[in-house]
C-alpha cells in the first residue's frame, strides 16, 4: 500500500495511470465511463430553451467498435489492480450498459447483481417519442468467481425500512445545493448524487479500504470515501475537473475515526469461526449429550464423538440435521439446537460459541 498515490486526484489517461499502479492493489472500484449517448442534435425544450445535455468531447465515439476498444482496455486494466477479494462497480444507461457488461463477463468479472437506480426526478423526454428515460444500471462484480468479497449485508437494512436491501435504490439525481456550478453552469455534466455512493462504499467495503475512481470528474467518489474513512484514488485526465473536485474535497473534514463506531460489519462478520466440534474437544459439550432441536419441539438428538447428530436415523452436522427436520428449509443450526446446563436452563448453542470465544479464543462476543 505504501506504493499507492493515496487520497490523490492522478491526472491523465486513466488506462495509462491504471498500469501504473501494483497489480491487485484496490479494494473497491466505482467506474463512471462515457455513455456513448450517441447525440446527434441540439435538445430543445417546448418553450425553446435548449437542454443541457451531455455533449461533451469526452462521450464522443466515432464507433461501437471504437467504444468497444475503449471499454475493454480500461476494464482490463481495472481489473489487474482489483485485489483477489474486491469488486468493481459500473454504472451506465441504456446507451452503454450492455456493451460493457459483455466485455466485463468476457474478461473474467463474476457479476453479482444488477443495482438499478430509479431516478425521483428524471429529465422528461421532451419530443414524446419515448418513454422518459427515469433510471440508470450499476453492474456490480467480484475480479473473479468465488471471490471472498466484502458485502456489509445488516449495514444496508436501515436503509430499507430494516428488510434486506433491495436491487432497485430510489434516488433522486443530482441537484439543489449537491450540484456543483461555476458561473451558474454545470462544474461537471454527469455528477453523481452522493447518496447513489454512499450506498455503494458501504455496502462494499470497510474504513481503510482503497477505493479508486477511474473517471474521477467533479469528485464524488473520494468526497463520500473520505466522510466514509476510506482510502481513496482518483484518476482525471480533464483539469478543470480536477481543480472543480479538489476543492471540494479540501472542504470536507470527517468525524474523528473510531472503529466502534464506523465499522458496520454484523456480529459474524466481525467474530472467528468456530467449529461445533471444536465445542466438543474443549469439554463445551459431551460424546453422547442431547441437544434439544428448537426449545419445546421435543425432538432430541444426540452428539456423536465425531460432531455429527444423530437424530431418527439421519446423521449429519447441526445444519444437516436441522435442515432434514425443517423438510428441506435452510437451517443455522446455531440458532436451533438447545442444550441443558448444569442448572437445568435450556440454552441456544449460538450462546455457548460465544462463551467459547470469550474463555478461549479471547473475543468479547459483539
Amino acid at each position: 500500500m505504501s506504493d499507492l498515490p493515496l487520497n490523490t486526484i492522478i491526472e491523465g489517461d486513466c488506462i495509462d495511470e491504471l498500469d501504473n499502479l501494483p497489480e491487485k492493489s484496490i479494494d473497491l472500484i466505482f467506474a463512471d465511463p462515457p455513455y456513448n449517448l450517441q447525440l446527434k442534435n441540439d435538445l430543445y425544450r417546448p418553450n425553446m430553451t435548449k437542454v443541457d445535455a451531455v455533449d461533451d468531447d469526452w462521450d464522443q465515439f466515432s464507433s461501437f467498435e471504437q467504444y468497444d476498444r475503449f471499454t475493454e482496455a480500461w476494464l482490463r486494466a481495472c481489473r489487474r489492480v482489483l485485489a483477489d477479494d474486491g469488486t468493481i462497480w459500473v454504472i451506465g444507461s441504456y446507451h452503454n450498459i450492455y456493451r460493457v457488461g459483455k466485455i466485463m463477463q468476457d474478461l473474467g468479472f463474476w457479476f453479482l447483481n444488477d443495482v438499478i437506480w430509479v431516478k425521483t426526478n428524471p429529465m422528461p423526454n421532451f419530443r414524446g417519442v419515448r418513454f422518459t428515460n427515469a433510471h440508470e444500471t450499476l453492474l456490480w462484480a467480484s475480479r473473479e468467481e468465488g471471490s471472498k468479497y466484502t458485502f456489509n449485508h445488516h449495514a444496508m437494512k436501515p436503509f430499507n425500512d430494516d428488510k434486506q436491501m433491495r436491487s432497485d435504490w430510489v434516488l433522486p439525481v443530482c441537484s439543489g445545493s449537491e450540484r456543483i456550478r461555476i458561473n451558474g453552469e454545470k462544474a461537471h455534466s454527469t455528477q453523481k448524487p452522493e447518496a447513489l455512493l454512499y450506498r455503494v462504499i458501504l455496502s462494499s467495503s470497510k474504513p481503510g479500504d482503497v477505493v479508486l475512481d477511474p473517471f474521477f470528474g467533479s469528485g464524488t467518489t473520494g468526497a463520500v470515501a473520505k466522510k466514509l474513512h476510506r482510502k481513496w484514488i482518483g484518476i482525471e485526465r480533464e483539469p478543470k475537473y480536477i481543480e472543480v473536485a479538489e476543492q471540494r474535497l479540501a472542504r470536507i473534514t470527517p468525524e474523528l475515526f473510531e472503529e466502534r463506531t464506523f465499522d458496520v460489519r454484523s456480529k459474524s462478520q466481525k467474530q472467528s469461526r468456530v467449529s461445533f466440534s471444536s465445542l466438543l474437544e474443549h469439554g463445551y459439550l459431551k460424546p453422547g449429550q442431547e441437544l434439544f432441536f428448537e426449545e419445546k419441539s421435543g425432538m432430541v438428538a444426540k452428539i456423536k464423538p465425531n460432531a455429527k447428530l444423530a437424530f431418527d436415523g439421519i446423521e449429519g452436522s447441526i445444519h444437516q440435521v436441522g435442515k432434514e427436520i425443517k423438510n428441506g428449509s435452510p437451517c443455522n443450526g446455531w440458532q436451533h439446537w438447545y442444550f441443558r446446563d448444569d442448572s437445568g436452563q435450556m440454552v441456544v448453542l449460538d450462546q455457548l460459541r460465544d462463551r467459547f470465544r470469550e474463555e478461549i479464543l479471547d473475543e468479547t462476543p459483539a
